[in-house]
């Protein structure tokens, strides 16, 4: 698995993995309000998880809310590491998805089962589906990304709640507390939370008129304008973009897809290379399009940087 196989849900059927919790169920060791354990890793966000709670804390879990489960070793330098960084973000995202740690030494049953052969390995589940995100250790940044990711595709597929704290409110290590939600962004994202797209976009929107060099604001609105347009895409425009490269329209669907579905790069290049066949203002509007997908990903991504590149080749 590499970082780029964001999907949407269904890579993994976890189906074999739904049944009755035993004797140390839910409310047994591994469950919430437990010792922290897990490597010395905790937070408000944060389960220590175990073949036998695996179907409440996870699955069950997953269908109000994103649950990111991290499969660890304590014999992991990487898995240490990464640790510490998951669960601090947990508490920054304040219950948007929750994060259960499998320590896949003491659960070996559940690594065979999700196919895990190296550590750390980061994954969610959406619905009891999973949706890959990375393997390896990864910086703070880099990391977020992946969850801002996540979140649209979890909006996208009608999961908008958000968890009560599970865990001691005590994180990770010695590192200064979190900063509180920004409250200037608030509306927007109580919106979203309720699924009301409508009314995150005219939030957003509201926000831009004020303070139009919002780059939080305008990635915010970017996002939910681009769940909103995937919504109900017709099956065949894939086909009608095959068809006719010159399709302005079927192109640009295409690419807000393969977006949704983690495939950034086939989503860049392919309003690249319409930006090639096209002329006007119909290559206007794929540029511009394509620059509302770069605010989705963001401005320091990789590939947002090289496909950069890329847009200024092809218009010059």
């Amino acid at each position: 698995m590499s970082q780029s196989n964001f999907s949407r849900p269904g890579a993994i059927d976890l189906s074999s993995l739904r049944k009755p919790a035993g004797p140390g169920g839910p409310a047994g060791p591994a469950g919430p309000g437990a010792p922290p354990g897990g490597g010395g890793v905790a937070g408000s966000y944060v389960l220590n998880v175990s073949e036998p709670t695996f179907q409440a804390d996870v699955i069950e879990r997953s269908l109000q809310v994103p649950v990111v489960v991290e499969f660890w070793s304590p014999r992991s330098e990487a898995s240490m590491a990464l640790g510490p960084v998951l669960a601090r973000l947990s508490t920054e995202y304040a219950g948007k998805f929750l994060l259960a740690r499998i320590d896949i030494d003491a659960n070996p049953q559940l690594a065979q089962a999700v196919g895990v052969q190296t550590v750390p390995l980061v994954i969610a589940v959406l619905r009891g589906q999973v949706v890959p995100l990375f393997q390896g250790a990864v910086g703070e940044p880099e990391a977020r990304q992946y969850f801002d990711q996540l979140l649209t595709v979890a909006v996208a597929n009608g999961i908008t709640g958000r968890a009560d704290p599970v865990g001691p409110a005590d994180a990770v290590s010695d590192d200064e507390e979190e900063p509180p939600p920004n409250p200037r962004y608030e509306k927007a994202e109580n919106a979203v939370g309720a699924g009301d797209l409508d009314g995150a976009i005219a939030a957003y929107e509201e926000l831009l008129k004020e303070t139009p060099g919002d780059a939080e604001a305008k990635s915010g609105l970017a996002r939910v304008q681009l769940v909103q347009r995937t919504q109900d895409v017709p099956a065949e425009v894939r086909t009608r973009a095959a068809d006719d490269p010159s399709d302005v329209e079927a192109q640009m669907l295409v690419a807000d897809v393969d977006l949704m579905g983690g495939h950034i790069d086939d989503a860049f290049n392919r309003l690249i290379s319409t930006i090639q066949v096209t002329a006007g203002d119909e290559r206007n509007t794929v540029r511009l399009h394509l620059l509302e997908l770069f605010d989705v990903v963001g401005a320091d991504d990789d590939r947002v940087i090289k496909a950069r590149r890329r847009l200024m080749a092809a218009l010059f």
